[in-house]
């Protein structure tokens, strides 16, 4: 049979109404990583005695000053993510560019965060002394869980459209709450300092 690719519609056979959608499984592998990895990260947290101190920068007057604006900077690329996903997404104007913008700003939001979590971990733990420690210990935990789920996504094809779109918004709004219970708790109590 040959095909008229000007024709407006071919005589083809209906495709298979399940073909197209991608097995349930395929989301059972983002989340059961994502689980493990903020499990795994909590479990440590928790098991490993805080050493106190894991890194230190000169200029910075301290370790929470240092983690306070790597925190604010991952805050600030994330919110670069949001609008550039917005121009990706075609619901902003933007340049031809944005898909790299998009993803650049997602890598170096992700490297900032990388130094805070070690520090958190290492130094700190896993602690639930005060409900604002607690909630930042778990979130922090799960918002590493959730950034791995939302990389496998990624490679994942025929995804619904909306799916994407969800993760990273819950990937920003957990990001948002550990940044508000240890950035902007340390520059209300300590000052806006270096």
């Amino acid at each position: 049979m040959t095909v008229d690719p000007n024709a407006a519609t071919q005589d083809f056979p209906s495709p298979d109404p399940g073909h197209g959608r991608p097995h349930p499984a395929r989301y059972l592998v983002p989340a059961l990583v994502a689980a493990a990895v903020a499990v795994g990260l909590g479990v440590y947290g928790k098991v490993h005695d805080p050493a106190g101190i894991a890194f230190n920068l000169a200029g910075f007057s301290s370790t929470g000053a240092v983690k306070s604006w790597l925190a604010t900077a991952a805050i600030f690329f994330a919110l670069v993510q949001v609008v550039s996903a917005l121009m990706v997404y075609g619901r902003l104007p933007g340049p031809g560019w944005s898909s790299a913008l998009h993803r650049w700003s997602g890598r170096v939001a992700f490297l900032v965060s990388v130094p805070v979590a070690v520090h958190c971990l290492y130094a700190l733990g896993y602690q639930t002394y005060e409900t604002r420690v607690l909630w930042h210990s778990l979130l922090g935990c799960f918002f590493f869980g959730a950034f791995s789920a939302k990389m496998l996504l990624l490679r994942s094809e025929r995804l619904p459209n909306w799916l994407l779109p969800i993760v990273g918004g819950l990937v920003l709004t957990v990001l948002t709450i550990v940044w508000l219970t240890s950035a902007l708790w340390f520059f209300r109590t300590f000052g806006v300092t270096t």
